[in-house]
């Protein structure tokens, strides 16, 4: 492989744009409803909004709210609605970071920090999490060396086991973790019972509702049985919430909430040894894209309460015909019972991956799960007018999966396969991490 080399001339601005189109149309289709994971998709007329109000921002800094007070004011009332869309009362605080992952590890620090001066004898601080919890926790654990202890779900529900995080919390826990939802199944975690166990061990309690924040109040309001999740529960300490989820802005946006100041300020950090002045920020960027920030303000204050709901029903309409489709199909099923728009396809007689590569061949883009083997599937709005095609080519795809026989999987069918066999896990970590490295060069 060699580097490619630097341009010695510019290009012309219509070559140079007919080669950007060039490279987007081998994308998968996300504009037209083709794919169900990564965007978030309202419709025409909202993300129209979305665009003008990020494109107005794309320049303006994050890093100074002095020279650019304009993103302090959006970025506060921002967090303030979130904070009171999830029942926090005046002394409920946040910021706005790049994305989940960030606001994980934002809230992670926090906790730690926070617990060194709670539990000066923790030398070891353990973060405690069920299975099915996002990645980012290891990662921000693994950056910010905290122990990960996991345990596993419950079987039938998918959904944290009370009674088995309750024992593995041990002198060094710090920080619980629940979701609202999951993101491979879409299962919202009994986050009371966790907050009162955090609650009655002194635990930082985390909701991780990156998918679900921006969904879940609304349908709700829609009259769906959904448990609590929020501020409401008294041990609840912080919450991570993506507005570039079914927020519908632009990636790049994402909350993180604390129930007090005392607790935030374990977040930020501050240096004034620097002769370039005193450095303080209350994110891991330093610099920091003002286009979310305007595209967030914008959007929540253009579809409002009411904007919201609507597309939230929308959307549960739509997973609720999806769902039906595809359970009639007999040889697959829905795993769990999630009770929103985010679930999972399984089977019990097909090569679930084989079947997410057929589904390619019918021009829908489905991510493969595993642990156990499924189908990744995420609902917008813009789904609403795919249900129909999608169940035919599923139906079809389906039989055709059937016929296969093992010689014939391959491409991403056979590596999952391959890679969920493995009994060594450290030997799945270290195939990853050489797949990526080896992914992220010029070919």
């Amino acid at each position: 492989m060699a580097n490619i080399e630097f341009p010695q001339k510019g290009m012309s601005r219509e070559k140079l744009f007919s080669e950007l189109r060039s490279l987007k149309s081998g994308d998968s289709d996300w504009k037209h409803g083709r794919m169900f994971s990564l965007v978030f998709n309202p419709g025409d007329e909202t993300s129209a909004v979305a665009e003008e109000a990020y494109t107005l921002f794309m320049v303006e800094n994050g890093l100074s709210p002095f020279a650019f007070p304009s993103l302090l004011k959006m970025e506060t009332e921002v967090a303030s609605m979130m904070a009171n869309l999830f029942h926090g009362d005046q002394d409920t605080v946040g910021n706005m970071t790049s994305g989940g992952s960030e606001s994980i590890m934002v809230a992670v620090k926090a906790a730690r920090d926070y617990s060194r001066g709670k539990k000066p004898h923790i030398l070891r601080p353990e973060l405690l999490m069920p299975l099915s919890a996002h990645p980012a926790f290891n990662k921000a654990a693994h950056y910010l060396g905290l122990k990960t202890v996991i345990v596993p779900t419950g079987k039938e529900t998918l959904a944290a086991d009370i009674e088995a995080m309750g024992r593995a919390i041990t002198e060094n826990t710090v920080m619980m973790v629940g979701s609202a939802p999951s993101y491979p199944h879409g299962i919202i975690d009994p986050i009371k019972d966790l907050a009162g166990l955090a609650a009655d061990h002194q635990i930082w309690m985390h909701v991780d509702a990156c998918v679900g924040g921006l969904e879940l109040p609304f349908v709700k309001k829609l009259g769906y049985p959904l448990p609590d999740f929020d501020f409401q529960i008294p041990g609840v300490c912080s919450i991570s919430a993506d507005i570039h989820k079914y927020g519908f802005t632009p990636k790049g946006a994402s909350v993180i909430l604390y129930r007090n100041p005392e607790m935030r300020k374990h977040q930020i950090f501050a240096y004034a040894d620097w002769p370039g002045g005193v450095y303080a920020t209350p994110n891991v960027s330093g610099s920091r894209p003002g286009g979310p920030i305007g595209s967030s303000w914008a959007v929540l204050r253009y579809l409002g309460m009411e904007g919201y709901m609507n597309l939230a029903a929308k959307s549960m309409e739509t997973t609720k015909r999806l769902i039906k489709g595809i359970e009639s199909i007999p040889e697959l099923y829905v795993l769990g019972n999630p009770p929103t728009t985010v679930f999972a396809i399984g089977s019990e007689v097909l090569n679930i991956f084989a079947l997410g590569e057929k589904m390619k061949e019918y021009r829908w883009t489905i991510d493969s799960q595993h642990l156990p083997p499924c189908l990744h599937m995420t609902i917008s709005p813009i789904h609403a007018g795919i249900v129909d095609p999608f169940l035919a080519d599923l139906r079809q795809a389906v039989k055709e999966t059937a016929r296969l026989k093992p010689e014939d999987i391959s491409g991403e069918a056979a590596m999952y396969g391959m890679i969920g066999s493995l009994p060594d896990r450290g030997l799945a970590e270290s195939f990853a991490v050489q797949y990526l490295n080896d992914l992220y060069r010029v070919h």
